[in-house]
């Protein structure tokens, strides 16, 4: 909650803005609190933990946002949108499910779920073995209409949680959810195309997006227009679990028709939208 207060900042400064987050951890608990309690109770489909842990973050994030609200003397609330993302059902990542969620197993057990849940399970780097799902791209929100109504009636949106919950469309226009995992930057970005969002904000853990990252040659950027970031992305420059899906998500915005994204840590939002820090992605 140590963001919102960042948050309220760019507020107060005029801008309209509309939250997201991920859920990795919280999907996570959540699977395993189903998984220990599996021979007593029925098991939460992988959806409906997406679904849960949004309203639950988003209970939090509103509940923090009002209270500085209220703490400034701001007129001015936050609501949170469960949000689904459609996926394409013939999206190769469904061919190749990729993303660990849930607990650890032993080998017997994860083969058995694997032969008798049709789970897909591997061994994750020598700590045991885990279920994998797909992690495919979003094609719309089935919500972004209502998000961009809510801003234009005045709230502080929270949406988008954890990439969205997957779904697809069926051929009669109805949608069903599907065991899958949405990336969160991806799901954010495809949100501000849709809502025609000025900026693209992702506040990580660094003030600057770096090359050669944690070695002697470790160069911070300002600046880097799409044609350089897809270039770094090529050189190996970005970690596929950490900055590479940023990168990626902003050079996607970029060029949905999006004006420039910005990479920086909650503590320097305020400076670096004034020009001082941060990493600027540009056309």
């Amino acid at each position: 909650m140590d963001t919102m207060p960042h948050i309220v900042d760019m507020i107060e400064g005029g801008w309209d803005v509309v939250v997201t987050h991920g859920n990795g951890p919280q999907v996570g608990f959540n699977l395993r609190r189903s998984e220990l309690a599996r021979e007593v109770l029925h098991e939460v489909p992988l959806d409906y933990c997406g679904a849960k842990t949004q309203g639950s973050i988003g209970y939090m994030l509103q509940k923090a946002l009002h209270n500085e609200f209220k703490r400034r003397g701001i007129s001015k609330e936050a609501v949170t949108v469960v949000t689904q993302a459609v996926v394409d059902k013939h999206d190769p990542a469904f061919e190749h499910p990729s993303k660990p969620i849930g607990s650890f197993m032993e080998e017997a057990e994860a083969k058995s779920r694997g032969d008798n849940d049709g789970w897909t399970v591997v061994e994750d780097a020598g700590r045991g073995w885990r279920r994998v799902v797909p992690s495919p791209r979003p094609v719309t929100i089935i919500e972004a209409e209502a998000i961009h109504n809510l801003i234009d009636a005045g709230f502080t949106v929270i949406g988008v949680g954890g990439g969205g919950i997957p779904v697809i469309e069926l051929d009669d226009g109805t949608l069903t959810g599907i065991e899958a995992v949405i990336d969160k930057d991806f799901g954010s970005s495809l949100l501000a195309k849709l809502i025609g969002a000025d900026l693209f904000l992702i506040s990580t853990a660094v003030e600057k997006v770096a090359l050669d990252f944690n070695t002697p040659d470790q160069m911070w950027l300002d600046q880097m227009t799409v044609a350089e970031a897809r270039q770094y992305v090529k050189e190996g420059h970005f970690a596929s679990g950490s900055m590479l899906p940023k990168i990626q998500a902003c050079i996607q915005f970029i060029e949905n028709g999006g004006k420039k994204a910005l990479i920086t840590d909650p503590e320097h939002i305020s400076a670096a939208l004034a020009g001082k820090t941060g990493t600027w992605i540009v056309p």
